[in-house]
């Protein structure tokens, strides 16, 4: 009887919807802990107490201590805040500036198209957390200076994407009727073609917003971000690097939290562009 109730939830494609559903819960739930971490944690991330250390989990500490005593499950929570700002912040100039650059190559054409044509193909050969530690290096250590670096290492993927649907749009007969009523080239582009490109640029957001949270950590975990005590989650890892035969929990835990939230992420962002496949 199991056996046929499963086949028939594959059958009717409902499964899917219950690993959205815990993405969606999950992805929430790290919200949480980013804007209102008090409400999950009482524990101080930056109180030390040697008495303590090394503590496995337990229900007075449900990730366990670290080498300093300092609650795991706590660091975790305020880190988010640390973690999902500089993703955030990565994502918004790799969007904009990219979207920027891609629109108006797309739109005028000429010089500007072979311009960034160079440049995507440039950006595009070096790898982009290769590219994102020659920024880093650049710019200085730190969280903000990590998000900016993360960002610009991705503006050629959204670039080349909006400047395909550019492309796509400009010739539409609404843009071209726009164009023939005297509508500037620029209020064209951001009135009727941009909006229409915004959905897949949103969609590629979401998917590089997985990307932004490995790239993020891996740099934070390379020692590039926030400076200890700040329990930025790439940090908590490279910790617990040292203490792994002796306490599993130390960089495990928050390792699973950096990978939930990326595979949370990844489907998000398929179902968003499902949902958009569907709509169109």
């Amino acid at each position: 009887m199991s056996v046929k109730i499963a086949y028939g939830l594959v059958q009717a494609k409902r499964w899917p919807r219950l690993p959205l559903a815990l993405s969606v819960v999950l992805f929430l739930l790290v919200l949480g802990w980013a804007f209102w971490p008090e409400l999950f944690s009482r524990a101080d991330p930056l109180l030390a107490d040697p008495s303590q250390a090394l503590q496995a989990p337990s229900a007075r500490h449900w990730f366990g201590t670290d080498h300093l005593g300092r609650d795991l499950y706590a660091r975790c929570v305020h880190g988010a805040a640390l973690s999902l700002q500089a993703t955030s912040i990565a994502v918004l100039i790799a969007l904009l500036v990219g979207s920027l650059l891609g629109g108006i190559a797309g739109w005028f054409g000429g010089l500007a198209d072979r311009a960034l044509a160079v440049l995507v193909e440039v950006l595009m050969a070096i790898p982009a957390l290769l590219l994102a530690m020659a920024i880093v290096t650049a710019l200085g250590f730190g969280t903000l200076e990590i998000a900016v670096a993360v960002g610009l290492s991705s503006v050629a993927i959204f670039a080349r994407l909006a400047r395909g649907e550019v492309l796509r749009w400009r010739s539409r007969s609404f843009v071209e009727a726009a164009q023939v009523a005297g509508v500037g080239s620029w209020c064209n582009l951001w009135r009727h073609v941009l909006p229409h490109a915004a959905g897949p640029l949103l969609a590629l957001a979401a998917l590089e917003f997985a990307s932004a949270v490995l790239a993020v950590s891996a740099l934070s975990f390379l020692g590039f971000g926030a400076p200890p005590p700040q329990p930025e989650w790439g940090l908590l890892i490279a910790e617990g690097r040292n203490y792994m035969v002796v306490a599993w929990w130390y960089t495990t835990l928050p390792g699973l939290v950096v990978a939930a939230v990326v595979l949370a992420t990844h489907q998000l962002a398929h179902g968003l562009q499902q949902l958009q496949g569907d709509v169109r």
